[in-house]
């Protein structure tokens, strides 16, 4: 059985001996010295001083719309995971959404602009599968119009753009380091600030809102565990590893599947690449339930990411149009990435996928 991905597992002797001193202090959480050393080499790695280790990806979302205190409308990607749409919605703002390019599926910056309203607080973009946003368009758009941009970095960990981490970009960026990602936690996340007073604020937000016997303000639980953040150092180990071994089940892929008919998304900036994901796009949903159904008969398992497009969310008030979004969405899915595929089980599912390709172009 192959699913669309495997969590990465660093050695359990390594894992045992990290949180060994867990049991001899009795500090499992609430900022322990694992989870210091951890938001430390997370800082170094990422070349920021202003970055907070947390216990999950998406509250990092909700933590930075409060901090820049969003109130109205927030333009946003319809190509995203949910969590994108649910923290706007959950932080009582409202999504308008901005269409996509068709290259590298991330929110088109010249269909931002024609959304803008008098009520428009802030942009919260999603770095598509790694592929950076237009960060010098929106960078510049939000100096022209004063108005904040949030990333969405949670395929980002690892990428490099412009020699500096994508993360490092925006007002605030976050990140995932959910099981399935390329750095993981098991659970967690991290958010970065550009701005000392706002760093200052999500800091307090972390740990709801008091430091000591000193309160200052509203606060939630962000606060992750020393038991994860040993899980994050082990990982953090491997990386140059994992991200090698991501990057051949990448080329593997590109050589052996037919492209006539498919294609993947396409970045026009130059990156180092972190290979979380191997989405490809087929000329039909027809094609793609063919190709889904077809690997699972054989144990393999796919994801239709993203599906559906956000803007037409059921329990969105007021639904609106994102025609480019809506196809990709429909036509989409990633093809299984880890660390431990084989070249073997890759060139299965080539063919698997390769065979159902060639059905439906002869018509069969």
């Amino acid at each position: 059985m192959i699913h669309v991905t495997k969590s990465y597992l660093p050695s359990l002797d390594r894992y045992i001996d990290k949180i060994k001193t867990i049991w001899e202090n009795h500090w499992l959480t609430n900022h322990g010295p694992i989870v210091d050393k951890l938001e430390l080499q997370l800082k170094r790695y990422l070349g920021t001083d202003k970055l907070l280790y947390t216990n999950n990806g998406t509250i990092v979302l909700q933590m930075a719309l409060k901090a820049l205190d969003i109130q109205g409308e927030v333009i946003t990607t319809p190509f995203s995971y949910v969590a994108t749409t649910n923290a706007i919605l959950w932080e009582g703002c409202t999504p308008v959404f901005a269409d996509i390019r068709k290259d590298d599926f991330n929110i088109d910056v010249n269909k931002i602009e024609a959304c803008i309203t008098p009520n428009t607080k802030a942009i919260l973009a999603t770095h598509v599968f790694g592929n950076p946003c237009d960060v010098k368009a929106l960078e510049a758009l939000s100096l022209r119009y004063k108005i904040p941009v949030i990333y969405d970095g949670a395929h980002a960990f690892g990428v490099q753009y412009e020699g500096k981490s994508l993360l490092t970009y925006g007002d605030i960026s976050t990140c995932s380091f959910h099981a399935t990602k390329v750095f993981h936690t098991i659970e967690g996340g991290c958010i970065i600030a550009k701005d000392d007073d706002v760093y200052k604020k999500l800091y307090l937000y972390r740990q709801f809102g008091h430091h000591g016997d000193d309160y200052y303000q509203v606060g939630v639980n962000a606060k992750s565990s020393e038991f994860h953040a040993a899980m994050g150092l082990c990982v953090m180990e491997d990386l140059e590893e994992i991200i090698a071994a991501r990057k051949l089940a990448n080329d593997t892929y590109n050589e052996y599947l037919d492209f006539s008919t498919i294609r993947k998304p396409h970045s026009s900036f130059d990156i180092q690449y972190n290979y979380a994901y191997y989405p490809i796009v087929f000329s039909s949903e027809e094609v793609l339930l063919a190709v889904k159904d077809a690997l699972a008969a054989e144990q393999i398992f796919v994801r239709r990411y993203f599906y559906p497009s956000l803007n037409t969310l059921p329990f969105l008030k007021e639904p609106s149009s994102c025609p480019i979004s809506e196809e990709i969405s429909k036509k989409i899915i990633c093809l299984p990435m880890s660390t431990y595929l084989t070249r073997e089980e890759i060139q299965m599912i080539c063919q698997i996928v390769n065979a159902v390709l060639q059905s439906h172009t002869s018509g069969q």
